[in-house]
């Protein structure tokens, strides 16, 4: 029986280009090879397709697979712009569809939807590049209150992101994060628990399972964010299943299940969220794409219910050529 010929995108335009060579290079080499055939699909920062170091059109590429694994991460790969290509060519792709991958990358959006989902989102706003900054720090001050995050609408992997105590600390965020980014957000920092969980569909006859809640806790001790920084670096804590009591994880499950529903995300997932004290949950984002490379957390908590990486792929993949 031939093998099914899988496309692997990886790299692309996004600041977490190097990130996704990593997925996809664990996805190449763990895709179970008595099932799959791997194709390794190199997209570079200008958006250009190579195949075997030779630049093709997208067409010519997807001609040669059966369905395509997307590793690719941010901007281009995470957004919908490249699940438009896949579907305009008719081949089956891993994770969300077009419009709920923009819904997901748009934090602003989701944020709403998350919020007519009946889940609880930090007090906050969006303001985009050009707008008075004046007007922002009094909106920031009088509609939220210090302490703040100021993190990019339109950013994974948590890249972009800042933490500011004082006005002062504020307007310098605020200026770093207008440099790069052209629209943010402003939310107040919830002090809790950072825990994350990873929804999975149609696995152990549920259509929603929800994976063991992970637990994390930064090295970085003055921010005590889990940042792009705090993502792949190994002195960052993280424990699986995590320590909350059995209430807490149950309603962490429900959330995640709720946000993965809300956005209308497709195959797994991976939401982000903050428990405090008072044990409130607070959702902060969905990952359409988690990361799947050693130090990610979706593989982690996959394994910690004894399924093993290659099978992991191997569900997506039959996911997407359902």
């Amino acid at each position: 029986m031939p093998k099914i010929r899988i496309g692997v995108l990886r790299g692309g335009p996004s600041n977490e280009h190097e990130v996704s060579l990593e997925t996809g290079k664990q996805i190449i080499e763990h895709l179970p090879e008595s099932k799959y055939q791997p194709l390794d699909i190199f997209i570079s920062k200008e958006e250009k397709w190579f195949y075997q170091n030779k630049e093709l059109e997208p067409v010519q590429i997807l001609t040669l697979v059966d369905a395509v694994f997307n590793g690719l991460h941010g901007y281009f790969g995470e957004d919908g712009k490249v699940q438009k290509i896949l579907e305009s060519h008719q081949k089956p792709y891993t994770g969300s569809r077009v419009i709920s991958s923009m819904a997901a990358m748009d934090k602003s959006f989701s944020r709403e939807l998350f919020k007519k989902a009946g889940l609880k989102v930090a007090p906050g706003f969006a303001v985009k590049k050009g707008d008075d900054p004046k007007e922002i720090l009094r909106r920031a001050v009088l509609e939220v209150g210090p302490p703040w995050i100021i993190k990019p609408a339109e950013s994974g992997s948590s890249i972009g992101i800042g933490v500011a105590r004082n006005p002062y600390e504020f307007v310098l965020a605020l200026d770093s994060c207008l440099k790069d980014w052209d629209k943010i957000i402003i939310e107040k920092y919830i002090k809790g628990r950072e825990a994350t969980v990873a929804v999975l569909e149609n696995f152990r006859k549920n259509s929603y399972y929800p994976l063991p809640i992970i637990e994390i806790i930064p090295a970085n001790s003055s921010t005590k964010i889990f940042d792009y920084q705090s993502k792949y670096d190994s002195k960052t804590r993280e424990i699986c299943p995590g320590r909350f009591g059995d209430k807490i994880k149950g309603r962490a499950f429900e959330s995640a299940v709720k946000a993965h529903q809300a956005l209308g995300l497709r195959h797994y997932s991976r939401i982000d969220m903050i428990i405090t004290p008072q044990d409130e949950i607070y959702v902060l984002e969905a990952n359409s794409l988690p990361g799947l490379t050693k130090e990610s957390l979706f593989p982690k908590a996959a394994l910690s219910v004894g399924l093993e990486f290659p099978q992991l792929l191997d569900h997506l993949v039959r996911l997407a050529m359902k």
